[in-house]
């Protein structure tokens, strides 16, 4: 495979518009996914029980809790893609190096890239994955910008984001025999989730708050790996991808068109024309709910 191979030259302007409209077909599905499972949930009062809510109290719960599922998600896709887009930089280089030195004297002048890559490609690695940090602050901060979410569920779900993209890698690993190429970068991340759960200060309880919050918002992994996986599967059998590239670019495309429709549902805010903000807030009934004021900026 040569390098100019990355990307298909056969993927036209049109069949990109074609798999554009399918991503937002697949984003459509999971809105109206994230609309029915806000609607089957309730907010327990400070005994923990279930109680009869009033109409307003439903409708603004309805709203805050829909919106914020839609940011969480949105959030665990931006975390996902900026991974796996330093995953495919690291495949990449590393398939340069394969190239340079499978070919000895053909490429002249790639000594210092071989000498830097065999002796520091772990630490590239892992400068990579600091940089997937700062891209993934910088999306949620100015390209797609997040304003409901806590900095503890971005946690949450950035942590869940990068288990999103080790199933990936250990799905395209065991089903398309491409163990060498992913085996460093499954270990890098793995070896991050572990550590997110358990470092050397954590008490047992907070290990346990970090794994509740991690399976409390398990279905928006599973949405967002069915979404991924079908377009990704579409774009294949399409011909869009090429299977002789590595899987985990056809993924990372994939992964792209889906950032797009969000950047522009997001920004365009036509969700908010989905779901409006009730005229009139209920009462504080429980104490999560008291500070309304967040929500402000959307009734402009």
């Amino acid at each position: 495979m040569s390098l100019e191979k990355y990307i298909n030259p056969n993927f036209t302007l049109f069949q990109k518009l074609l798999f554009l409209i399918m991503t937002i077909v697949g984003i459509t599905l999971c809105v109206l996914l994230i609309y029915v499972g806000t609607k089957l949930t309730y907010v327990p009062n400070e005994s923990g029980k279930k109680r009869k809510l009033s109409s307003a109290e439903k409708k603004f719960l309805f709203f805050k809790n829909f919106h914020l599922n839609i940011q969480l998600f949105i959030e665990m896709m931006i975390s996902a893609t900026s991974v796996m887009m330093f995953a495919c930089s690291y495949i990449i280089v590393n398939h340069v190096y394969s190239i340079v030195t499978g070919h000895s004297g053909k490429y002249y002048g790639f000594d210092e890239f071989i000498k830097t890559w065999e002796s520091s490609k772990d630490f590239i690695l892992l400068l990579l994955i600091c940089l997937s940090c700062v891209a993934n602050t910088i999306i949620d901060k100015f390209v797609i910008p997040l304003k409901l979410p806590s900095k503890e569920q971005k946690a949450s779900i950035r942590m869940l984001g990068m288990f999103y993209v080790i199933i990936i890698l250990l799905f395209i690993n065991y089903t398309k025999g491409e163990a060498k190429v992913y085996g460093p970068v499954m270990m890098y991340y793995l070896s991050l989730m572990v550590g997110r759960f358990v470092y050397f200060d954590a008490s047992f309880m907070d290990f346990l708050h970090a794994l509740k919050s991690a399976i409390y918002h398990s279905p928006l992994l599973i949405l967002g790996l069915l979404t991924s996986g079908s377009l990704s599967l579409l774009g294949f059998n399409l011909g869009y991808f090429l299977e002789r590239n590595y899987y985990i670019l056809g993924s990372f495309y994939t992964h792209l068109f889906i950032l797009v429709v969000l950047f522009v549902l997001h920004n365009s805010k036509l969700l908010y024309l989905f779901v409006r903000k009730p005229k009139e807030d209920p009462e504080p009934y429980y104490d999560e709910y008291d500070e309304y004021d967040e929500y402000d900026e959307y009734d402009k």
